[in-house]
């Protein structure tokens, strides 16, 4: 079939067309709560730890952040990872929510070893310790874990949610993986059948589809929508970070103007 991020591109723009032929906004349509939804975290990419930290200072110089994401999963191993953290950690402001997300980069022992680590720390909930295809291991990891374990490149559809859902305790939901608005509430449904938490991400995106992915607000646990808040020639405006959440447009559609 067609690649999922050019599904997703169409199901937007009708989504867009209808609340705009309509006079509403999108979330509205789908019936849903005029809410900014949960914090939305801010991503801190691998780095040497200095960078990391400096990485942190220029987030919370930028906006009102309340949220961080902190990617792990380093090359260099465990021992670079936790150099990193702790950096990282330092710079973050107190009260703040640190989450971590491992790309997959992580064996079995390394995951449950630093899941133990992480939560001792303070960390919300960890993403994607392991690598897709690993999935028969979300269980015996999970029993370790006194901390939410997430999954992201595990699982793409509801099916394949369904599937692993015995051994995880939520999934990242992305609209350009999964296929638009319609893929996302499809997953949705699913999580919230199997009692899983919701989280919304994004990949390299604009604040266009960072702003339709923002619709789901009322509906998920978290978001981690923070992309177009990096890019300085953004040719859209949308959503906009107050008070560590997304303020979402009132205009028609998605509400996302050119700018």
């Amino acid at each position: 079939g067609a690649p999922s991020g050019l599904i997703a591109a169409v199901n937007l723009a009708l989504w867009d067309w209808l609340g705009k032929r309509l006079g509403q906004p999108v979330w509205r349509l789908l019936g849903l709560p005029a809410t900014p939804g949960p914090l939305t975290s801010v991503t801190v990419g691998i780095a040497e730890p200095q960078v990391a930290a400096d990485r942190v200072r220029l987030w919370c110089e930028s906006g009102d952040v309340r949220a961080f994401k902190v990617k792990l999963g380093s090359k260099a191993g465990a021992a670079a990872d936790r150099a990193m953290f702790e950096a990282v950690l330092s710079a973050i402001p107190k009260g703040a929510r640190v989450s971590v997300d491992a790309n997959g980069g992580w064996t079995l022992p390394t995951a449950i070893t630093m899941a133990a680590w992480l939560a001792e720390r303070g960390v919300d909930h960890l993403e994607q310790p392991l690598p897709r295809g690993q999935e028969a291991d979300h269980l015996a990891l999970r029993a370790t874990m006194t901390i939410p374990l997430i999954v992201d490149e595990s699982c793409r559809t509801a099916e394949e949610l369904v599937r692993h859902a015995s051994g995880i305790d939520g999934v990242n939901i992305k609209l350009m993986k999964c296929g638009g608005l319609d893929g996302a509430l499809r997953l949705v449904h699913t999580a919230r059948a199997h009692r899983l938490k919701i989280l919304v991400g994004c990949y390299g995106n604009t604040a266009l589809a960072n702003t339709a992915a923002a619709q789901l607000g009322g509906l998920v646990d978290y978001l981690d929508l923070d992309s177009h808040l990096n890019l300085a020639d953004d040719v859209f405006r949308g959503a906009r970070l107050v008070a560590g959440r997304l303020e979402l447009p009132d205009a028609p559609g998605f509400g996302v103007s050119h700018g």
